[in-house]
């Protein structure tokens, strides 16, 4: 069938390219032009915050702010990248990641968090915006420059000197494309919450301007990461049977990064795991969780029998009878994910099963001799239930 019999001509097709693909298929970037696609834009702004004071290494804040007026002010204490390029550390600089896709595979190691459920960049958040300003506080010095629909207006200009250092981007989500403009404040929060538990000592605060009665405000900081998110998961279920969070961090190179891992059995027949990949949920699970269970079953089970609560015909319980009642955190950070489904929901990685597997039995073996009458008390309530089943 040639061209002429269907009408086909080459020149009715159109090439989109940066800002024009953008604003014309918002889409494809943010997901959506809903309230879901809204707080893409949104954490595409925060995540970019979150990683500058990860990367500092050091224990930071990020500050977002719904202001009265419909914008976002997302304000970070990270190192104040430089508008421009720096070729001594390969930083594309500032006004690159806003007007521009970046060249290079984006974050991908485990010092970088994904706060949306993926990472689209800076400039899809600038071009969807029907303002923007930025402000960078770098070497003493706060220079400022503000975009309209992803478009500079003029060069950074320098307004005085800075007292710390930090970066500040104001935006305001253009109604042209977005269904609505006002995000909801609970969903902002339950993310920006999980996303402090996952990083020990982020501080991470939201706030409200918009109701006319009163400002809301929350701030977010655990000390204990994820022992502090098993426990608050715990809470929420009702009193636990061993009130004791499990926990640990460990660093394997064999996986090429690092995990913590905390959990505790609690009363109820519920399971309830949550594994994360880079501070990025996976409710479909992955090696990070197989492993997690594989160990735990292993520990569990080499104790029940050298304590003699199973006998030599009883079977091994299996770790999917072993969540029962099981809270559980499972966060692997590693340089090289490799995330599997249509909405990249599980981890793939093959070695993270084992290296999570050996630490998890490893840990537990430990505690059950340290603490044994806590230990003795967690496995005695345990094997009963998998002995009826």
């Amino acid at each position: 069938m040639s061209g002429e019999d269907t009408g086909y001509d080459a020149a009715l097709i159109e090439v989109l390219e940066g800002r024009d693909a953008v604003r014309r298929r918002p889409g494809m970037w943010v997901g959506s032009t809903g309230e879901r696609g809204l707080h893409q834009l949104v954490f595409e702004v925060v995540g970019r915050a979150v990683n500058q004071v990860l990367t500092a290494g050091r224990g930071g804040s990020v500050d977002v702010t719904l202001m009265s007026d419909g914008g976002l002010r997302v304000a970070d204490d990270g190192p104040g990248s430089p508008f421009e390029a720096d070729g001594d550390t390969g930083d594309p600089g500032l006004d690159a990641l806003l007007t521009g896709f970046p060249a290079g595979p984006g974050l991908t190691d485990r010092r970088h968090a994904t706060v949306g459920h993926f990472v689209a960049g800076l400039f899809v958040a600038n071009a969807l915006s029907s303002r923007l300003t930025a402000e960078v506080r770098h070497e003493g010095v706060r220079r400022v420059q503000e975009y309209t629909r992803g478009v500079a207006l003029a060069p950074p200009a320098v307004l005085g000197p800075a007292s710390g250092n930090g970066t500040t981007l104001t935006l305001w989500p253009d109604a042209e494309i977005f269904e609505t403009t006002h995000c909801s404040f609970a969903v902002l929060a339950e993310r920006f919450r999980q996303v402090a538990f996952l990083n020990r000592g982020l501080g991470i605060s939201l706030t409200d301007e918009r109701p006319a009665d009163e400002v809301r405000a929350v701030r977010f900081r655990f000390p204990e990461g994820v022992r502090d998110f098993v426990a608050t998961l715990a809470a929420e279920t009702g009193a636990t049977l061993q009130p004791h969070v499990i926990g640990f961090e460990r660093e394997d190179p064999r996986m090429a990064g690092t995990m913590e891992v905390a959990f505790l059995w609690g009363n109820s027949r519920e399971e309830r795991i949550r594994g994360f990949v880079n501070s990025r949920a996976t409710p479909q699970g992955g090696t990070h969780v197989d492993g997690f269970r594989d160990g735990l079953a292993a520990a569990v089970t080499a104790y029940a029998r050298k304590q003699r609560l199973l006998t030599a015909v009883d079977p091994d319980p299996g770790a999917d009878r072993l969540g029962v009642g099981l809270t559980a955190v499972v966060s692997v950070k590693l340089d090289r994910p490799e995330l599997l489904g249509a909405t990249r929901g599980r981890l793939g990685n093959a070695d993270v099963r084992a290296c999570v597997g050996d630490a998890v039995r490893e840990h537990l073996d430990n505690w059950f001799e340290e603490r044994p009458e806590r230990a003795a008390e967690a496995v005695e309530r345990i094997v009963p239930r998998f002995r009826q089943d």
